[in-house]
């Protein structure tokens, strides 16, 4: 709860022809490209695959990636055991993996927002409130939490939204907190409220735009997290039911298959890995360039 977080110096911008300080950043570039060739691969995914990803052909099931001797290049990832197309649904899974967990990280990020900033900033009752909140919150297992509702409720993709955005503040919460703290006692918020400037308005047009960037962070690495949790329980069968072509559930309906036809397992599985990583470099990125010290850094 105590924990430091420097709140970034103002600085110039970059001066003509040379390069934008987050440039300099391996983490943030990387991690930022793949995320961008993802996220276009999802857009344009009917674009990608002439295939329908919930079309059924029992005659063409199991047909193997071109890279096979038997694969055929009208399905260049093969099909399922139902004989849908692999690569369809593969790109169409992008999609559920990237609603996920941009939706998770929303509706987390603003329970976690508002708590965390009312905490740092009024401090008192209202910071024992949330932080006892926060200890109620850590004492509750995500995955076990989720798995419980999702089966006596019944799995859905908004419903694996919803259970996940409600179990995963408490990161946003810490972090807003100390931010707030911070920010609240710099010059410039206490000049507003000599001027007479209300609450909500040095909220707004104080303090929420100097903790946004830690928010930024905090919320790509959730949505990793809000990734690989929606996999996990698809793997389970409780998350994003049939015939959603989720990554998690298309590594679980592959499972009789493993030694038989690997690939079935192997392509979700290293597109979901490429996408954790892509998130999480992003975020990593993200926390070097607004660091104090991300000037010094190359």
């Amino acid at each position: 709860m105590s924990a430091e977080i420097a709140v970034p110096p103002r600085v110039a911008p970059p001066a003509a022809g040379r390069r934008p300080g987050w440039l300099k950043h391996r983490s943030l570039v990387i991690g930022g490209g793949i995320l961008a060739a993802i996220v276009a691969v999802a857009v344009f995914a009917p674009l990608l695959s002439p295939h329908d990803p919930y079309a059924q052909d029992l005659a063409r099931r199991l047909v193997p990636p071109f890279w096979y001797p038997k694969g055929d290049w009208a399905h260049p990832l093969g099909t399922d055991n139902l004989g849908r197309d692999y690569l369809a649904r593969t790109l169409y899974g992008a999609r559920i993996s990237l609603l996920i967990g941009g939706a998770v990280a929303l509706l987390s990020g603003l329970i976690g927002t508002v708590l965390g900033v009312a905490a740092g900033y009024f401090g008192g009752r209202v910071d024992l409130v949330v932080t006892f909140l926060i200890t109620v919150r850590l004492a509750l297992p995500v995955i076990l939490v989720a798995l419980a509702a999702v089966a006596v409720l019944g799995g859905s993709l908004p419903l694996v939204i919803l259970v996940l955005g409600l179990l995963k503040w408490d990161r946003f919460v810490v972090v807003m907190r100390s931010a707030t703290q911070k920010v609240r006692a710099l010059d410039f918020v206490s000049a507003a409220k000599a001027a007479g400037a209300s609450t909500p308005r040095i909220i707004w047009r104080e303090v929420l735009p100097n903790v946004v960037p830690f928010l930024i962070v905090t919320a790509t690495l959730e949505a990793a997290s809000a990734i690989l949790l929606e996999a996990a329980l698809s793997f389970l069968g409780l998350g994003v039911q049939p015939p959603l072509p989720s990554w998690g559930l298309m590594i679980s309906e592959a499972k009789p298959y493993m030694f038989f036809s690997f690939w079935m397992i192997a392509i979700p599985g290293t597109c979901l890995a490429i996408l954790i990583f892509a998130v999480n470099m992003l975020g990593d990125g993200l926390r070097d360039a607004i660091s104090p010290d991300a000037g010094d850094k190359t």
